[in-house]
């Protein structure tokens, strides 16, 4: 059974960083994506980033371009978010999930096992 938790959420304030970590356990796959949504109230769920297993291909959400960075540690089953210059639009839930496929996709469905969520709070 495979088992992703989220760590590193709370509240910052606007301008401020946060880091996000996932831990994977139970099953794992060679052909690995691993992708950080987030949900707001009333919203419906959005790509935030994507990571290829290997960790040589990476896509963002244009929302969050040039200020949030995904990387992963294959050898201890972990993928974090490192999130700066935080704004209060980024407020929401986020859901670390992985995909056993070879390309990294931005779609939800396209990924078959999620985490609980961190909730995240910017301030302003």
């Amino acid at each position: 059974q495979v088992q992703l938790e989220e760590s590193g959420g709370g509240l910052v304030q606007a301008g401020g960083s946060l880091r996000l970590s996932c831990v994977v356990s139970g099953r794992t796959f060679n052909t690995r994506v691993m992708g950080w949504f987030r949900q707001a109230p009333g919203k419906e769920r959005e790509f935030v980033a994507a990571i290829g297993r290997t960790g040589g291909t990476t896509e963002y959400a244009d929302s969050v371009k040039g200020r949030f960075t995904i990387s992963s540690d294959n050898a201890k089953n972990t993928v974090t978010l490192q999130m700066n210059s935080l704004k209060p639009e980024d407020t929401a839930i986020y859901f670390c999930a992985m995909r056993d496929g070879f390309s990294v996709r931005r779609s939800a469905v396209d990924y078959h096992y999620w985490g609980q969520g961190t909730q995240v709070t910017v301030s302003s």
